[in-house]
């Protein structure tokens, strides 16, 4: 199974906060109040998206933190980047920052690559501004009958 850590889990959290308030800079309390992620792990995430380029902060009266450019040119790949290092599937995946001990007598060295990029593309096609927008209900229905809202 492919899994995000808990902490790029939390950051996209947190990004999408940020996302959804727009041009309005908030504080590090005010995120961990409005995200229910703890405040230690919101300033810790916040210095790591800071420091990557994905947010920017201000001091002063006025100051917090804000997408250092809009939510439609983040993408999800660029979130996992930025919190997790490289994705790759494997150690012998280009641009993998582990190794593998057995790499050069491996018979998978290289095949997980079309797999690798196929998954990173997909990661690429979902932006910020996506994971924010709200997620509609779809109302449940019974055979034969249709129950979408009128209009």
């Amino acid at each position: 199974m492919v899994r995000l850590n808990k902490l790029t889990d939390y950051g996209v959290v947190l990004l999408v906060q940020l996302a959804r308030q727009r041009d309005e800079r908030m504080n590090a309390s005010e995120i961990a109040r409005l995200s229910g992620v703890p405040a230690p792990t919101v300033a810790k995430l916040l210095k790591q998206l800071t420091g990557s380029g994905l947010v920017v902060s201000s001091r002063g009266a006025v100051g917090g933190y804000a997408l250092a450019r809009p939510a439609a040119e983040i993408t999800v790949a660029s979130i996992i980047d930025a919190l997790e290092g490289p994705i790759t599937l494997a150690a012998c995946v280009d641009g993998s920052v582990e190794s593998c001990e057995v790499e050069s007598l491996c018979p998978m060295r290289g095949n997980w690559n079309p797999v690798n990029q196929v998954i990173r593309r997909a990661l690429e096609d979902v932006s910020l501004e996506e994971m924010a927008a709200p997620v509609i209900p779809v109302l449940p229905t019974t055979a034969g009958a249709d129950r979408r809202p009128a209009h």
